[in-house]
């Protein structure tokens, strides 16, 4: 059984009064209502749209933490895409179009656009510990989500789904995804192979204000040893505040 499965109440068994069988259905009732009252797969909706509803321009860099090399950005959202524009050579764009199902993402080099092929899935971007399926967000598309529990992350109320991969592309097994119950943002992911081992944690570490929404301020990206645990890469991405007008 996967970590995080809930296993089934088996109700008709011999060894369960009606006494004990009404104190089962009331501390369900009790201490699991967020899984009776929340839809995963309307959870799952919530963190698409925030993504494609928002409008925004922001500066920024990719940060490697052992080296300190900085990529500079910039990142723009708006009309169901999301564009990484990365200047330095080899420049390159990197788009994804979040009005399609599964949304799908565009490598732009010298003028010529072509589509991410999933062989590149797991390729680094600009050399960082953030990878091609991670600007995807193709796990977000990924069907039957499970709702597994209720955390708090930085104090902030969340949901935890956990998404698993239908096919066989990228590096991506299963992604556990913490979603703040009140916007309906992602605050944190976490990604596991294909042997149930955790490769790949990202953390909302940082948020800002930009024309009266909520937006990134700083993610931090890390790789890890499947064998040990151990962190083997990190990356911050960090956006500038914008200047007011």
């Amino acid at each position: 059984m996967w970590k995080g499965e809930r296993p089934h109440l088996l109700l008709s068994s011999p060894f369960l009064t009606n006494s004990s069988m009404k104190f089962i259905f009331l501390a369900t009732l009790l201490f699991t209502p967020f899984l009776r009252a929340a839809d995963p797969q309307q959870i799952l909706e919530k963190v698409r749209q925030s993504y494609a509803g928002q409008n925004q321009k922001l500066q920024g860099e990719l940060r490697d933490d052992a080296t300190g090399r900085i990529e500079p950005m910039e990142l723009t959202l708006g009309n169901q895409l999301m564009s990484f524009l990365f200047t330095t050579s080899p420049a390159e764009t990197i788009r994804l179009d979040l009005s399609t199902t599964p949304a799908t993402l565009y490598q732009v080099r010298n003028g010529v656009s072509k589509q991410v092929p999933a062989s590149q899935f797991g390729s680094k971007v600009r050399g960082m510990d953030l990878n091609y399926e991670d600007l995807s967000l193709r796990f977000l598309y990924w069907p039957q989500p499970q709702l597994l529990k209720e955390e708090r992350v930085s104090l902030q109320k969340c949901w935890v789904l956990r998404v698993m991969n239908p096919g066989k592309a990228g590096p991506y097994y299963a992604v556990d995804i913490w979603v703040h119950q009140a916007t309906g943002g992602a605050a944190k992911m976490e990604a596991y192979d294909r042997q149930s081992k955790l490769i790949k944690r990202y953390e909302v570490t940082k948020l800002q204000k930009v024309n009266g929404t909520q937006a990134l301020k700083e993610l931090r990206v890390e790789t890890l040893d499947p064998a040990t645990g151990k962190t083997q890469g990190r990356t911050y991405m960090k956006m500038n505040t914008p200047a007011k007008p």
